[in-house]
């Protein structure tokens, strides 16, 4: 296989493998992912991929292994936070001229936004019986046991919902024009409270640390393995990955609901994908047990089926894993911002952005200009440099797009 990444910061004892070709990079990425690998637990190096832009504490777009610690940081608030999509029998003969409705009734069906506008009433009877054999709620009340300071009424209200920022829902047409529904969301309120928590709380142990080195910023505050607030971490985050995963599925019964009730009858396919790419687990690479954090990373192991997102008036695709060992298994999650949201507001007009999504069912007012096309990468040049870590299944393009 031949490689296609670059090596950062040569000069720095943890390198940096960096799968940037023909993709721009932030100089401040740049300085963000030399602070990480000053750290002496992290490594053997960091891979980076295409879509990498600045983010808290570590890059997003990053894969950061760490021995016998976690930056909780790295992980982030947004605990979970991955793609599911599946694909029906439907083909685009089936779909109605106007998808107005269907779009309508998707944003009734499934509750958007942060706030109170996010939560919803009754969950479908499938997920509250999946959701009573998970031992969730129970296992939540332990973690608020030993952490009072961690919220946990926003679970109940807030799974199988959508979010806001960057989340969102699509009904898309593969290259053979079957239609798929691809859903973006996290492990909502919940997690954001357990990584506002621990993070918190990793900045409060490094203020009282005796380290024989020097940590220049302190959201790569870290937790040690054999702690007690380590091994609390690691069970609050494994729940919010879990809970995460369950609330995807939440929605896509939803929104399936929506069109089993709107187009002809349909069948599932046997293609369905479900992936974090913000999250951390326990994975042995190169003979040797390590932490690996996903900071906007998709696993991508030999075979393994992930999905990368384009921005919301392009191309996205079902890709499957090549399991390059040097990205330690992994992929971009998605075309990766350009531009912050700040500077996508005073810089895409509200023309550019209709037209640049003439061709999709979406929202088209101002409240959605930082996400329109031209503040993410060109996702056919994310694709291009990676072509050693992933393989393209599917080729979607978005004929709906529901926003948080």
């Amino acid at each position: 296989m031949n490689t296609q990444y670059e090596i950062l910061h040569a000069e720095q004892p943890t390198p940096i493998k960096a799968w940037i070709r023909g993709v721009p990079m932030d100089p401040m990425a740049a300085d963000q992912l030399r602070n990480l690998t000053s750290l002496p637990f992290v490594g053997p190096w960091v891979a980076v991929m295409p879509d990498v832009h600045v983010g808290i504490g570590a890059t997003v777009g990053s894969v950061v292994p760490t021995r016998g610690a976690i930056i909780p940081a790295a992980v982030g608030v947004d605990i979970g936070c991955g793609m599911a999509a599946v694909r029906t029998s439907l083909t685009a003969k089936d779909l109605p001229d106007s998808l107005a409705r269907l779009r309508s009734e998707i944003e009734r069906a499934v509750p958007v936004g942060n706030g109170r506008g996010g939560d919803h009433g009754k969950l479908p009877d499938s997920v509250e019986t999946h959701v009573a054999r998970s031992g969730l709620f129970e296992r939540l009340e332990a973690i608020k046991e030993k952490h009072r300071g961690i919220r946990i009424d926003k679970m109940a209200r807030q799974l199988g919902t959508l979010g806001g920022g960057n989340h969102f829902i699509e009904v898309c047409l593969d290259e053979a024009e079957h239609v798929w529904v691809m859903l973006h969301s996290g492990s909502r309120g919940t997690g954001n409270l357990i990584g506002t928590y621990f993070i918190q709380k990793a900045r409060e142990e490094l203020s009282r640390r005796v380290l024989g080195y020097h940590v220049p910023d302190r959201d790569l505050a870290f937790f040690i393995e054999g702690e007690p607030l380590f091994e609390d971490y690691v069970e609050a985050v494994s729940w919010a990955q879990e809970y995460a995963r369950l609330n995807r599925e939440a929605m896509m019964e939803r929104v399936l609901m929506v069109m089993r009730k709107q187009l002809p009858k349909f069948k599932l396919g046997a293609m369905a994908v479900n992936c974090h790419h913000n999250y951390v687990q326990r994975e042995t690479h190169f003979g040797k047990s390590l932490f690996v954090t996903r900071k906007g990373a998709v696993s991508a192991r030999e075979g393994e089926l992930g999905i990368i997102p384009g921005s919301m008036g392009a191309q996205s695709f079902i890709v499957r894993g090549l399991g390059n060992a040097d990205s330690f298994h992994s992929c971009s999650h998605g075309a990766g911002r350009v531009m912050s949201r700040t500077q996508a507001r005073k810089s895409i007009t509200l023309k550019q952005h209709r037209e640049a999504t003439a061709h999709v069912e979406c929202r088209k007012d101002e409240a959605v200009i930082d996400e329109s096309p031209a503040a993410y990468k060109p996702i056919d040049r994310v694709m291009a440099a990676q072509t050693d870590l992933v393989e393209v299944v599917h080729t979607l393009r978005q004929v709906v797009c529901v926003k948080g």
